[in-house]
């Protein structure tokens, strides 16, 4: 295992204001955190993240030169900051909003102003996720789990593939949607389907009643990834078949655990 310490990590803070800098760094810093770096814009931290690639962005939402929208897509679209996590500190609560960062696969989402178990918690994500501890399976071998990912953004399958792949899975196939999830379980078999709730053409549900219904594999656990918050939506889900629900962004250990009990069971 190569699990890192919170004292070991490096934070980029990007927040336009100076009183709100100042109360996230002693939050921070009352977690353990002693290399932190900050920006006041999207200008300043591009610049700081050209200089030293941090492990994590902690970005307010609204700067005076854009958004963390912007921040985030310009950090996903270089290929040597794929490894840096991104997380949400705002004020922002409107669905529409926020969901491009859940389905970004964002470590956390924390509202303004947070616990200090929530910021615990993501913080805790980010060590799980640049961390690696295999999973200790009776019976698999780790490094031999097919695994099939399914969502329609190509971040969160970026995040996820990150995710199981620091639990010493290899073996991971991608689909876009639900519909090339089922063309390519029709000629390739899996020990483990990953897969998002909405998508579009074919969804979760869709996907996975073919899966039980249809497909020559009607016993493989799926784990489901979503945002959605819709009760209805979410039984309907657990009663086409899926062994286990997460939550957009997830938390790596939660992940860890839920893969242990559909695999050893």
């Amino acid at each position: 295992m190569n699990q890192l310490s919170l004292s070991e990590l490096s934070i980029l803070l990007v927040e336009p204001s100076e009183i709100q800098r100042r109360i996230i760094i002693q939050r921070l810093q009352q977690e353990g955190i002693v290399s932190i770096e900050t920006a006041a814009n999207l200008t300043e931290a591009k610049q700081v993240i050209a200089r030293h690639k941090p492990d994590l962005i902690a970005s307010a939402m609204y700067f005076d030169d854009g958004t963390a929208i912007e921040l985030l897509q310009d950090v996903r679209r270089q290929a040597d900051c794929q490894d840096i996590q991104f997380m949400l500190v705002s004020s922002e609560c409107r669905r529409e909003q926020l969901e491009i960062f859940r389905q970004s696969g964002v470590v956390a989402i924390l509202p303004k102003p947070f616990s200090g178990e929530h910021l615990a918690k993501a913080l805790n994500a980010t060590l799980d996720l640049l961390s690696h501890d295999e999973l200790d399976l009776r019976h698999f071998d780790v490094h031999e789990l097919r695994v099939l990912v399914v969502d329609d953004s190509r971040m969160a399958r970026n995040v996820i593939k990150r995710t199981i792949g620091n639990l010493g899975i290899q073996l991971i196939t991608e689909a876009e949607d639900g519909a090339e999830a089922i063309a390519i379980m029709r000629n390739h078999m899996f020990d483990l389907v990953i897969t998002d709730y909405n998508m579009p053409s074919v969804d979760g549900l869709a996907l996975t009643q073919f899966i039980r219904n249809d497909s020559q594999q009607p016993h493989v656990p799926i784990l489901m990834v979503s945002s959605e918050a819709n009760t209805t939506h979410l039984s309907n889900v657990s009663q086409a078949g899926v062994n286990a629900l997460c939550d957009k962004p997830f938390e790596p250990n939660l992940v860890k655990h839920l893969l242990y009990q559909l695999l050893e069971e």
